[in-house]
This record gives structure tokens, sequence and C-alpha cells, in this order.
């Protein structure tokens, strides 16, 4: 039986918040949101061509996964010249750039503050740090030719469903969303197909917005093959 304790433990702050203190902090987060946005954008404008990784934190070096986004981000900067943009944190993260810095390219990252797993890996030759998750999200999907996900856990499923769902309603240009590791998205693509498609929630075309491969030259071509998004 699942442990549900912990509910119990939370309790209402004993004074609420008054209208002129919420109206003080809200007016404070507005402008930190702008000031990340800002220097999100003017951060990712010194790099035409990107590839953001996406993935878990937990993978450490030698996990098949991890050796894999390694040896796929090495390509990318090797023979496409494009740069590597991720969390900036370990794992996938990490192993991605890694691959991009050992092959001599621009291995970019824009950390967060948590209070565990984030540490700023030391593969970086440039960063950002950030506060907010959704402004990281916002500045990770901003400008990238192609998305690459390997496996994860909540944050690379919300990820990856933030990213498709902003595809999906045109939000943002038609961008390879590539999924690593078969294996592992072919259960969630089986979820999708019996639980959403079948009842209409999604359509056929929606399963065209992504691609699962474990070939690397499959998976550069796609990339190659990509507009490139802050072109005319």
């Amino acid at each position: 039986m699942k442990d549900t304790s912990h509910f119990s433990k939370k309790t209402l702050p004993e004074k609420p918040m008054a209208l002129r203190d919420l109206a003080e902090l809200g007016a404070e987060r507005v402008a930190r949101i702008s000031q990340e946005l800002t220097s999100g954008f003017n951060f990712l404008t010194k790099y035409d061509r990107s590839v953001t990784f996406f993935g878990s934190a937990r993978f450490a070096e030698g996990h098949p996964y991890y050796e894999k986004a390694r040896g796929l981000a090495g390509k990318i900067v090797r023979e496409l010249g494009y740069s590597v943009l991720t969390g900036g944190g370990p794992g996938i993260m990490g192993a991605a750039n890694q691959g991009a810095f050992e092959a001599g390219g621009n291995s970019l990252g824009i950390t967060i503050k948590l209070p565990a797993e984030q540490k700023t890996n030391i593969f970086l030759t440039d960063h950002l740090g950030l506060y907010y998750f959704f402004t990281r999200k916002v500045c990770l999907s901003f400008s990238a030719e192609a998305f690459v996900f390997f496996p994860g856990g909540f944050g690379t499923l919300d990820e990856f469903f933030e990213i498709i769902t902003l595809v999906q309603t045109k939000k943002i240009k038609n961008v390879p969303i590539i999924l690593v590791g078969v294996e592992y998205w072919k259960g969630l693509e089986e979820f999708i197909i019996r639980h959403l498609l079948d009842i209409g929630t999604v359509d056929n075309s929606d399963l065209n917005l992504y691609i699962m491969s474990d070939d690397e030259n499959e998976i550069l071509e796609i990339i190659k093959n990509a507009p490139i998004r802050n072109e005319d």
C-alpha cells in the first residue's frame, strides 16, 4: 500500500499573505523572470546552430546510455559542426557535454538551482545559471535545430511532453524530436497508442511528431537535413 502519511504533516501558514505583500512578491518575480529570459535569449543568440540533449541526471559514466550520448554528441560536433546544449548537470547532460567538449566544439549548459542532483558538469565551454524551471525550459527549446531525448525520469518526460505539445500546437516550428533508447521509449509509445489514440485524444498524425532511433547515422542525417531555425 502506498504511504500517504506525509500528507497529514502539511500545515497551512499561520498567517495568510496580505494583498499588498502578494502584489509586491508578484512584481519581484515578474522582474526576475523577465531578466532570466532576456539573459537566456542573449546567451543562445551567440550560437547559431545547436542540438539540445535531454535525459536522466542519474546515469553515471560507463552506463550504456551515458556512453551513447557522449559518442553521439561528439559526432554532432565533428561531423555537423553544431553546438551541443544541455541543462548543464550530470548524467546524460554531462555525457553530451563531455562528447562535445572532447570533440572541440561548443559545449553549452543552462543550469538550474535544485536542492539535489543538479551539479554543474565540468565539460562546459559556456553556461548560464537560472532559478526557474520554466524559464530554463523556454530557453532550452528556443532555438535548437533538433531535440535529442535519452531515457530519463519525471523531468525528462516533462520536457518531452512540453516540447511535443509546442510542436503539435504550432507554438514552435516543427523540428526533429529524436528519442534514443528505443527499448525504453517504445513503452511510452504503446501507452500513447493504447490509451490516447484509442480514445481519440491524439490522432495518427501526432505519432509523427517524434522519431525513435538508436542508429547514429540516421540521427545525424535527420539533424543535418533539419532547417536552421535562426536563418531568415
